[in-house]
């Protein structure tokens, strides 16, 4: 994917993500501190990031507070202002909000992570096509605070690849190249077990749109209700589920740690790449 600047990012790639909150279900507080930020987002770069992903409003699946414009604002920018010409990598920042969205692309963003998929904003699109923006559209019922609720469906493979097909014409509608949008099923995001299951086996129905897809499984419920709860096994089940997202042709693995994440993709773009010989 070429993007505004003349960036390249290589598919499959890896997702570095840095939450600057106190409250995100895997390791809230850690980055709060604008300098620690910073510093984790240059060694997740060092390891093979090849894309930073900076969020500000938690989306854990109990308990999540809603936070103001303002408080995202005073938790994503200062990191966003630092970080910019300093790495190699694009910067992503994972938000609802046009203002927010507006600010970070003015700093220096060159991806927006919408995980309301342009719904929650309609001012959104706009500012995303006018600043010549990549984005993300990810599918997701109710809000930040309350999707769990939200978890029943008929056919959840048909209808979130529906869902994402529509809110990509919407985007492309809205003045955003094809050639800038990628899609993201919402692992987790109004989903159980069951349902992420069926997702990540489906994978080629949502690649089919003909978009990249960006999977973020990484310490998920479902992974450590299958794998355990110790950390050391959570990572395990977080490689396998890379592994087999990049088999599938996911183009980004959005991911806490980026070393684990980045054998698990070689291996398994290598494995498919000999097996097209």
């Amino acid at each position: 994917m070429r993007l505004a600047d003349g960036r390249i990012i290589k598919f499959p790639a890896v997702m570095g993500i840095l939450n600057v909150t106190p409250d995100s279900f895997s390791d809230g507080g850690l980055y709060i501190d604008p300098g620690r930020a910073v510093e984790h987002a240059l060694e997740m770069e060092a390891a093979g990031a090849a894309i930073i992903d900076v969020g500000g409003e938690s989306t854990r699946p109990l308990g999540a507070a809603a936070v103001s414009v303002e408080t995202e604002l005073a938790r994503v920018m200062p990191v966003i202002e630092r970080l910019a010409g300093r790495l190699r990598a694009p910067l992503s920042v994972d938000t609802r909000r046009n203002a927010v969205a507006r600010a970070a692309l003015d700093a220096g963003a060159a991806i927006i992570n919408d995980i309301s998929a342009l719904e929650h904003d309609p001012k959104m699109a706009p500012v995303v096509a006018q600043a010549r923006a990549a984005i993300i559209l990810m599918h997701m019922r109710g809000g930040p605070t309350d999707h769990a609720r939200h978890a029943r469906y008929r056919d959840v493979l048909g209808e979130v690849v529906a869902y994402l097909d529509r809110r990509s014409r919407v985007a492309v509608e809205a003045g955003i190249p094809r050639s800038r949008i990628m899609l993201d099923p919402g692992l987790g995001f109004a989903k159980n077990r069951r349902h992420n299951l069926i997702m990540m086996g489906g994978l080629w129905r949502l690649r089919a749109l003909g978009f990249p897809v960006v999977v973020g499984a990484s310490r998920k419920r479902f992974v450590r209700a299958l794998a355990g709860e110790g950390a050391e096994m959570v990572e395990i089940g977080n490689s396998v589920v890379h592994a087999l997202a990049v088999s599938s042709g996911a183009a980004v693995l959005r991911a806490h740690r980026v070393d684990a994440a980045i054998v698990a993709l070689r291996m398994a773009a290598a494995i498919a790449a000999e097996s097209r010989n």
